[in-house]
């Protein structure tokens, strides 16, 4: 029989290993042809039908008397965290990785520099340091892609920046830089969606918060769709099952985790825990995917980790 006090962490370790998950799941589904919009679109469609019952027989109240000003939070949260799967998934056809998930994992310091510059928070000397390491490493990983990764050998070395990059299936990328830069806007828009979210989770249940969030989210990119005319069917059987995956695993059993053990151990240790997403991702990346990092790469990740869990540790001890 498990120990209470050790069932919190076995749960916070299941938890992250079912997020690093995530990578892989996508990185199957491009695989399969399928543009990286369309699987955005259908991670959030099959999280919200799958909440959807349980949302509403739990909390139909609670949503039916929600204010117009709470629904502008939600819908503002909605957005970014639509802006960030975009982003971030779409990172994936063009950067490796191992590159990607430790790069959006630097949300934690765009947070601690927001509050800082839009809320006069001071921020702890420890914080300062976390924030110069991460960039540091931030810089390294950067580096390192521009000569580790390359999809198409044969392919022209420069890219075109806009949406359309952002829609087409995988392999069409030439290189990691802009995926690099990509997984960064993931990194700013999910400490956008914590900041903006933040003031309505404070006066809601979180089922009604994750329901009203994703729906909104799922309606943005449902939106997104439509205006540039990319079809949410006829695609293989596989390529369903991994972004069913996608919805079931990582975005609902591995947040319900990480808040669940919030519940039982410190903000503090769930953070620094949930840090260990990116190696675990690079892990399964190697042994499934065939990627290999650069010495450059790991020197690179190890101070991005570093320097976030320094301001994690700083912004927790800041009063």
């Amino acid at each position: 029989m498990i120990q209470p006090r050790i069932f919190p962490y076995l749960v916070l370790l299941g938890g992250v290993l079912i997020a690093a998950t995530s990578s892989i799941f996508v990185r199957f589904a491009q695989d399969l042809n399928t543009p990286s919009l369309v699987i955005t679109v259908w991670r959030l469609l099959f999280a919200m039908f799958i909440l959807t019952p349980f949302a509403w027989q739990k909390r139909h109240r609670e949503l039916r008397s929600l204010k117009r000003n709470d629904l502008g939070w939600g819908a503002g949260a909605g957005l970014f965290l639509a802006f960030h799967l975009a982003t971030w998934i779409a990172s994936l056809e063009f950067t490796s990785v191992a590159s990607s998930a430790a790069l959006v994992t630097t949300n934690p310091l765009w947070v601690a520099l927001a509050v800082w510059l839009f809320f006069g928070e001071k921020l702890s000397s420890q914080t300062i340091i976390g924030l110069f390491v991460a960039f540091t490493g931030s810089l390294l990983i950067t580096f390192s892609d521009a000569g580790v990764l390359v999809i198409d050998p044969t392919a022209s070395q420069t890219v075109q920046f806009t949406w359309q990059n952002l829609l087409t299936p995988a392999g069409k990328a030439d290189t990691a830089l802009f995926g690099d830069a990509l997984a960064l806007f993931g990194a700013i828009a999910v400490a956008a969606y914590f900041l903006v979210g933040r003031n309505l989770r404070k006066r809601i249940s979180n089922t009604s918060y994750v329901w009203l969030v994703y729906s909104v989210a799922a309606l943005v990119m449902l939106i997104v769709t439509m205006l540039t005319d990319h079809s949410l069917f006829g695609y293989s059987y596989k390529a369903y099952f991994w972004m069913l995956m996608l919805a079931v695993g990582p975005q609902l059993l591995g947040h319900t985790a990480f808040n669940w053990a919030l519940a039982h151990l410190s903000t503090t240790f769930v953070t620094l825990a949930i840090l260990g997403e990116p190696i675990g991702s690079a892990i399964l990346a190697y042994f499934l995917l065939g990627e290999t990092f650069a010495p450059l790469q790991l020197f690179g990740f190890t101070l991005l980790l570093s320097g976030i869990g320094l301001g994690v540790l700083g912004e927790q001890r800041t009063p």
